[in-house]
């Protein structure tokens, strides 16, 4: 970190929104971040109690749940700081690296997630009979742990990048929490290579798990239609349907913020809300209510529950 930056905090703007609207938009995003929490919480329970679910899939899924629960708590709560005084506004410099790197950690780390829970898709549905062997335990784990290390690599080059430019004022950033692009600009440099090596890393990174998510899914489709009964190429579009729609709802505010030539700072602090507060909640929904095997699991759990209180 640069030890010519003479900012010792920053103040965030937050979002954009008449003042009016502070306390309906403080319970809306109070009563999401809770959901998220509760709801990620309760896969992690379901998936721990489930013998049935210790499998590659429900253990990807359990990563999943853990990355988007604090994926949330790294934003929302300062979020919701800043929509109840002005004083929760104020983030100190370290704080500022702190929550940008997590952010970028716990981000990319679910972008590589989701690209291995395709290609796992991929291999159960295309070789059935081999897909225990093929994706042992200890290779589950391997990609796994992959996923992690690379997501801490891709966020330290993020974060080093950013906080390495001196930044002596203004300290306004026009945004709901600490992101690279609004930082960048309050920097007291010269900001086009890093911002051009950034563009590059995460396009690099988001387009390229994209584009294989993409290519696993295209032979997953091949494989499917290849299923001779109706009955399994609908069970086997219902497994994948539920993936495709996170991964969409996580990838496309992504590609809008990141990708994209300049920055227009309202349309990035809304836009960020879909993947930092919305697709976090999306986890939960829509492996419970589109999954046959959760459902199951959490009614057994909830018997359990119940059985155990009556006696």
């Amino acid at each position: 970190m640069s030890n010519t930056s003479l900012v010792t905090e920053f103040i965030l703007m937050g979002l954009p929104h008449a003042p009016a609207l502070d306390a309906p938009l403080f319970g809306i995003f109070l009563v999401v971040y809770v959901l998220t929490v509760l709801g990620n919480l309760l896969i992690l329970l379901v998936i721990r109690v489930d013998s049935h679910l210790h499998t590659p899939m429900y253990s990807f899924l359990t990563n999943l749940s853990f990355i988007d629960m604090w994926f949330s708590t790294v934003t929302v709560p300062k979020m919701l700081m800043t929509l109840v005084s002005p004083s929760g506004r104020t983030i100190s410099f370290h704080s500022c690296v702190a929550q940008l790197y997590f952010f970028h950690f716990l981000g990319s780390t679910e972008c590589f997630l989701y690209t291995v829970m395709s290609y796992d898709r991929y291999l159960a549905i295309s070789y059935p009979l081999r897909y225990t062997r093929m994706m042992s335990g200890s290779r589950c784990a391997l990609l796994a742990t992959s996923t992690w290390l690379s997501g801490s690599l891709h966020s330290a080059v993020q974060t080093i990048l950013t906080f390495h430019l001196p930044y002596c004022g203004p300290n306004w950033i026009q945004h709901y929490f600490c992101d690279a692009p609004p930082i960048l600009k309050l920097a007291c440099a010269d900001t086009s290579a890093n911002e051009m090596v950034i563009f590059v890393n995460i396009g690099v990174v988001a387009l390229g798990c994209f584009l294989l998510i993409v290519l696993s899914y295209v032979s997953l489709v091949c494989s499917i239609l290849r299923i001779h009964t109706s009955e399994g190429r609908l069970r086997a579009f219902q497994t994948c349907a539920s993936h495709c729609i996170v991964v969409l709802c996580f990838f496309v505010p992504c590609v809008v913020i990141y990708l994209r030539p300049g920055s227009r700072d309202v349309m990035d602090g809304v836009v960020a809300v879909f993947y930092t507060v919305l697709t976090p909640l999306l986890n939960p929904v829509v492996y419970t209510l589109r999954n046959k095997e959760v459902k199951k699991a959490v009614l057994k759990l909830r018997d359990k529950v119940a059985y155990s209180q009556e006696e």
